[in-house]
């Protein structure tokens, strides 16, 4: 039988793939709101201590960043199903260790079997969608993928803000995440396909050499402009999301709001992230990448910086929906140029390894944040370093950076380096 490239000829798998990553979206979600709020009363975490409060969102960070680069090349070799599978079982016992947790270090264990399921999960739903579709259509597919997993982390924060109001933190948790994640594993099992073989049948034939795990990482990371150039906005554009899990809950609720509140806020930058992304990455097909992944990062750091500066419910909902707005632009369509610039049969290694770039934001940047804060004594630091920290990567993206699609690049006149190059090693 001949594979069909394409969202409409693939419909049905395509269908289930986002389903999988709003699962993904809802496991992470469920961790942003409540478990930062409580921290202090819940899991005696001291008043003020801004590097102990990051070291969870540290963990993720590193681990997400390691079990993404892993996922990329293991599933070239077993497939992406087997992938997904494995890490939704993995996923099992994050709820009754968040229950049971006796201490904060429980919970940053819970954080860190996190990271290793959402590298396997989150990357291989975004991986499969990119096997089955068209080379004209991974703006959209990527908008589609990334607006289905955080409206799943939009939806689960608010969800469980009021789950822990009513029933506990712990309780809520529990129940929440079990559902959630025995639901993904049934639906892992019973429907959802490999999509490897698509890949193949989207390579050169004869299948072109694969270059090794070291040839293909130093190519994006460093050996490639262009590709440094995504790599790097993708590991400042997390400083934002670190923020937004760490800080921001424990910013509005010093400053009055209620715990679902704060959780209507923090869930305003992610609804407007994810519905936004059902325009953003199909703008990306029709006017290139560069242009909306720049845009994206200045509006991050505008929105970010805003939350400072104003006080009220209804500022800091808008400033959360700026950064919302930037991070819409930009988060398809980072991970677009980079599946533009690398061959069908090593794309899974290059997202996988753009994906660890990027994740390791998560790390550094709640190291960095944290850090502010210590030193200045102020968590207002903290936001000023990841503004400040986005409009200098965004100019980074502007002076290395180039237009990726394969349509547009002849039109700008770029000169991509040649598809034998970058097929060999």
């Amino acid at each position: 039988m001949t594979l069909q490239h394409g969202i409409h000829a693939n419909r049905a798998q395509f269908l289930h793939q986002l389903l999988q990553v709003l699962l993904v979206g809802l496991t992470i979600g469920m961790m942003r709101t409540v478990v930062p709020a409580l921290a202090e009363d819940d899991f005696g975490v001291p008043q003020g201590s801004f590097v102990l409060l990051t070291a969870f969102v540290v963990a993720f960070g590193a681990v997400k960043a390691v079990m993404n680069f892993v996922a990329g090349r293991l599933s070239e070799r077993v497939g992406r199903k087997r992938v997904l599978w494995l890490g939704w079982v993995l996923a099992l016992p994050i709820p009754p260790m968040v229950w049971h947790a006796p201490s904060w270090n429980w919970v940053v264990a819970a954080t860190v079997l996190l990271g290793v399921h959402q590298g396997l999960t989150w990357s291989m739903t975004q991986t499969a969608k990119l096997d089955l579709t068209r080379a004209d259509e991974r703006g959209l597919t990527l908008g589609l993928n990334e607006f289905a997993g955080y409206l799943g982390v939009a939806l689960a924060g608010i969800v469980t803000a009021y789950l822990a109001t009513a029933w506990g933190a712990r309780a809520g948790l529990l129940v929440f995440g079990l559902v959630v994640i025995v639901t993904a594993l049934v639906l892992t099992q019973c429907w959802v396909q490999d999509t490897l073989p698509w890949a193949h049948a989207d390579a050169p034939a004869p299948l072109t050499t694969t270059p090794g795990t070291w040839e293909v990482f130093a190519r994006m990371s460093w050996r490639d402009p262009r590709l440094f150039a995504l790599s790097q906005a993708g590991l400042v554009e997390k400083f934002v999301d670190a923020l937004v899990w760490v800080f921001y809950p424990i910013y509005l609720t010093q400053h009055g709001l209620s715990l679902p509140q704060a959780g209507w806020v923090v869930g305003a930058y992610g609804l407007v992230w994810g519905s936004s992304q059902l325009w953003t990455g199909r703008l990306s097909d029709r006017i290139g990448r560069h242009r909306p992944n720049l845009w994206g990062m200045w509006l991050c750091g505008l929105g970010v910086a805003m939350m400072v500066l104003g006080r009220g419910m209804a500022w800091w909902v808008a400033s959360a929906a700026l950064s919302g707005l930037g991070m819409a632009l930009l988060y398809p369509n980072l991970s677009a140029a980079v599946a533009d610039l690398a061959p069908p049969h090593w794309r899974g290694s290059a997202i996988g390894i753009y994906r660890f770039w990027r994740d390791l934001g998560y790390a550094l940047g709640a190291l960095g944040l944290g850090l502010a804060a210590h030193f200045t004594g102020q968590m207002t630091a903290a936001f000023w370093f990841v503004a400040l920290s986005m409009f200098a990567s965004a100019t980074l993206l502007w002076w290395l950076g180039a237009e990726t699609h394969p349509r547009l690049q002849p039109a700008r006149g770029t000169s991509p380096a040649p598809a034998s190059h970058l097929e060999t090693s």
